[in-house]
């Protein structure tokens, strides 16, 4: 028999050969059934002596003469083999022509080849059966997995040709509409067009999906099956030379007469290599193969329409939204994939193991999970290509139009009382009302306008400035449709005159979320120039170019209003029982709402606020001093469970640079550990070690890259490189 160079592999040479591998390795293990039928007659017949031996040879010569060409190259190849042979019939003819020279059995034999031999064999031929009949059912699963990708490609058609019918009815409405009703026809066309491009773009986002999940089908998962069935009919042939080794072994041990011939028989076993008939059957089954074509857009009939994506405004603000939602989601997605493929290796080294005989487990069982953890897999990647495919699609299109995008913090909100949307300027109905609602500005707006509402938010707006741009929106939305991203309301917004802070994620600095070109030294109150402020309580970049996020100052609560000068409350003194606080650094007021207060003097704590200030009062005068600025004394007597402490001890023993203030009910802390070493290439990274842990700033936006914090600074670490703890 022919030795072999290379390992044949079925996934890469016969793409599409599910049906045809499938039907061969259901013939080898059909084919089990054969061999164990025959220890089993030949049990019987060796305890009438050697005269059936003989006739039990001939008659299963002539079933291998007849299952040869099945067995050897399968049902339907596309070369026929002639008088050529597998490796195991080969050898399966060395133990019929031994069996012909031998003329005389023992009764007990026959009892050992019963209980050995065919009795293993119909349980080993049971286990493969079941073992390829799951091959099977994940075959077909994945066979509706890609008709449901089809499925939801021709309902996404159906959508676009309705879409574009509804158009065309809006436009022959708008021709034949009267005068006093003409401009709220072309209106209505008008929307209806930036609907019918909305609709468009998805269905070329569906195509470029259907192609993924196309190519993943007939590249990795039909491989990958193929492959698993070629791992099934290896192993068992490996097992059948086990069966035939051991026949062999209990011939050796019973006639010594046979033994010349045993020995020839157990010399030839170990050639029967399990890949030769691999080898062989695709030799003779190996043809063309054409990949099927991807998938193309389809005009409309009723709307005569290109492939090309649409880019104008207004699409722009779909796909600006569509763009940011995928980044987002894609990231962890990744990661989700690498995790479920890391897990899936680990239960295929199970199974290898069982066939080992080092675990005593179910193969069976095994193959079910792997499949099993397959589909989960296929699912989460499926969203993984989908996400990649709209952000390669709408970056190849327009761009990276996030880039500078201010979305809206928007949270699913079910409105209690009429609410107008602000995009389109109807009413929010329903019995629960529900749609979305901005936590910052108060942009309100259905479920359905989401992705078509301008990343335009002005950012955290007071309860006037929220009333305000919500009578500017419902103007604009009641008023004459125009193109989005011309005008609006958004650049007549509000100027704020407070800047923004932020959250203090451990005991030092809280450092910026965007990754500095250049590491710079964090600086400290006392080395920025008295009249300037900082910013953000944050570290901020030496370059040029920093940006300012503006906060606005919310006017003082009426419980403090008795607390002006000349006041009773003012007049009396201070409580025993108030919180005081020392000023660590000197802060010169520069904006309303703020007091200057020197280095040391003692403050009584009227407020804290959630954005990192707190209002203080000092004599008669009060407002807001940043709370890192200060450092809380203890209180003499018990104090009120209101009062408001920025540590988790009453009294800090040492002073604290300045780090803004937890805002109450912030969210836990998130950590993350190092899954390999990494060296830093800047300033601006972390080198860590394998299980190294670090509080997670900010995760993957995007560019592979999450920021973290240790010891008081933040860097930036690769992404893939760490899990959470």
């Amino acid at each position: 028999m022919a030795e072999v160079d290379i390992a044949p592999n079925f996934g890469l040479e016969l793409k599409d050969g599910f049906k045809t591998v499938n039907s061969w390795v259901s013939n080898g293990i059909v084919w089990l059934e054969d061999i164990q039928q025959f220890y089993h007659e030949r049990s019987i017949i060796e305890k009438e002596y050697s005269a059936k031996l003989a006739a039990l040879a001939k008659k299963y010569y002539e079933k291998k003469a007849k299952k040869s060409s099945n067995l050897s190259v399968g049902d339907t190849p596309l070369m026929t083999p002639g008088s050529l042979e597998s490796a195991s019939l080969t050898t399966w003819t060395t133990q019929l022509t031994t069996l012909e020279s031998r003329a005389a059995e023992h009764d007990r034999f026959g009892g050992e080849l019963e209980s050995h031999l065919a009795i293993p064999l119909k349980t080993l031929a049971t286990r493969y059966e079941e073992i390829r009949k799951r091959h099977t059912d994940y075959a077909d699963k994945l066979e509706k997995e890609r008709e449901s990708t089809y499925a939801d490609l021709r309902k996404m058609k159906g959508k676009y040709d309705v879409a574009c019918q509804e158009v065309e009815n809006k436009r022959k409405k708008s021709e034949s509409a009267f005068d006093y009703s003409k401009a709220k026809a072309q209106n209505a066309y008008a929307q209806q067009q930036a609907e019918m491009n909305n609709v468009k773009n998805s269905y070329l986002i569906a195509i470029n999906v259907t192609n993924k999940q196309k190519e993943k089908y007939y590249h990795e998962y039909i491989p990958e099956l193929i492959d698993s069935l070629q791992d099934l009919s290896e192993s068992r042939t490996a097992k059948l030379n086990g069966i035939w080794s051991l026949a062999a072994q209990l011939e050796t041990g019973m006639l010594t007469r046979s033994t010349e011939f045993l020995n020839h028989l157990s010399q030839e076993i170990p050639r029967n290599v399990p890949a030769l008939d691999s080898m062989m059957f695709v030799r003779h089954n190996a043809g063309p193969w054409q990949e099927p074509a991807n998938k193309a857009f389809e005009p409309s009939p009723v709307w005569h329409d290109d492939d090309l994506m649409i880019v104008d405004e207004s699409a722009k603000v779909f796909l600006r939204n569509v763009l940011s939602k995928s980044k987002g989601q894609l990231s962890d997605l990744r990661r989700e994939v690498d995790k479920k493929r890391r897990e899936i290796d680990n239960v295929k080294k199970v199974k290898q193991a069982i066939r080992e005989g080092k675990d005593k487990r179910s193969e069976v069982e095994i193959v079910g999970i792997i499949f099993a953890m397959q589909e989960e897999l296929h699912q989460i990647d499926h969203k993984r290509l989908t996400a990649e495919a709209e952000v390669t699609t709408i970056t190849e299109a327009v761009g990276d139009v996030t880039i500078g995008a201010k979305s809206h913090n928007f949270k699913s909100q079910t409105f209690k009382i009429p609410t107008n949307c602000d995009l389109c300027g109807e009413r929010i109905w329903g019995l629960s009302a529900k749609g979305f609602d901005c936590r910052d500005c108060g942009y309100t707006c259905h479920s359905k306008c989401e992705m078509k509402v301008p990343a335009m938010c002005p950012g955290e707006q007071t309860k006037e400035e929220r009333k305000k741009l919500k009578a500017e929106r419902q103007e604009a939305a009641n008023g004459p449709k125009t193109q989005v991203g011309t005008g609006g309301s958004a650049a007549e917004l509000p100027a704020m005159d407070r800047t923004d802070t932020m959250n203090s994620l451990s005991s030092g600095y809280a450092a910026s979320a965007n990754r500095s070109i250049a590491g710079s030294d964090l600086k400290s109150p006392t080395d920025e120039a008295p009249s300037d402020r900082p910013t953000s309580l944050k570290p901020q970049a030496s370059g040029v170019g920093t940006l300012r996020k503006n906060r606005i100052v919310a006017p003082p609560p009426a419980a403090y209003i008795s607390e002006l000068p000349g006041s009773n409350a003012g007049m009396n003194g201070s409580s025993s029982n108030e919180q005081k606080a020392k000023m660590l650094y000197a802060y010169d007021s520069n904006g309303d709402g703020e007091i200057s207060v020197a280095e040391g003097k003692e403050v009584v704590v009227l407020e804290p606020d959630d954005g990192g200030w707190t209002k203080v009062k000092l004599g008669a005068n009060f407002g807001l001093v940043p709370t890192a600025y200060m450092e809380l004394l203890p209180i003499p007597a018990a104090r009120p469970s209101s009062i408001y402490s920025n540590s988790g001890s009453s009294v800090q023993s040492k002073k604290q640079g300045p780090a803004v203030a937890p805002r109450r009910g912030a969210k836990k802390l998130k950590y993350v550990e190092a899954l390999y070493p990494y060296e830093a290439q800047s300033e601006t990274e972390w080198s860590m070690i394998e299980g190294d842990r670090f509080v997670l700033i900010k995760e993957d936006p995007g560019d592979g890259w999450v920021e973290v914090e240790r010891g008081g600074s933040v860097k930036s670490v690769p992404a893939s490189y760490v899990q959470a703890a």
